[in-house]
């Protein structure tokens, strides 16, 4: 009997995944349990709708996050700081403080875990790495001054 899994199944398949099984399994298990339901040509069709939306918000969030990317090209924030003596800053810049100033200068929000940073604690330039996307990295250049 086909079966369309609504969870995963220990050596069955995996969630949405369409099997054979024997009868009385699906009769006397997965149906009980709620874990399977029968492949009727509707819910075959209702499985392949659920997949291909998932296929189009996925290439809408990629074209979304490059369009970001192409976006941060060009963009420096400045950040003003006072330092002791030796040229380190009195305390650092974070990346919480870097997702801000994108917001406010240039009306990009972007989360501060998505920029990749090590702590900024001295005077320079800095070329910062955004994960936007599993397949989309963008730059974003940081310039601390006194």
């Amino acid at each position: 009997m086909k079966v369309i899994l609504l969870c995963d199944v220990k050596g069955q398949g995996k969630k949405d995944e369409v099997v054979n099984v024997s009868d009385g399994y699906a009769r006397n298990f997965l149906f009980p349990q709620k874990k399977a339901i029968e492949a009727t040509p509707a819910a075959l069709n209702e499985i392949k709708g659920k997949e291909d939306s998932k296929k189009h918000k996925e290439a809408v969030e990629l074209a979304a996050a490059q369009e970001t990317a192409a976006k941060l090209e060009g963009i420096v924030i400045k950040f003003t700081r006072q330092a002791g003596a030796d040229g380190r800053l009195y305390g650092s810049v974070t990346t919480k403080e870097i997702a801000e100033e994108l917001e406010k200068q240039h009306k990009i929000v972007i989360d501060k875990r998505k920029i990749q940073s090590d702590v900024l604690k001295a005077f320079g330039s800095y070329a910062l790495d955004v994960k936007l996307h599993v397949k989309v990295t963008g730059k974003l250049n940081v310039i601390i001054s006194d």
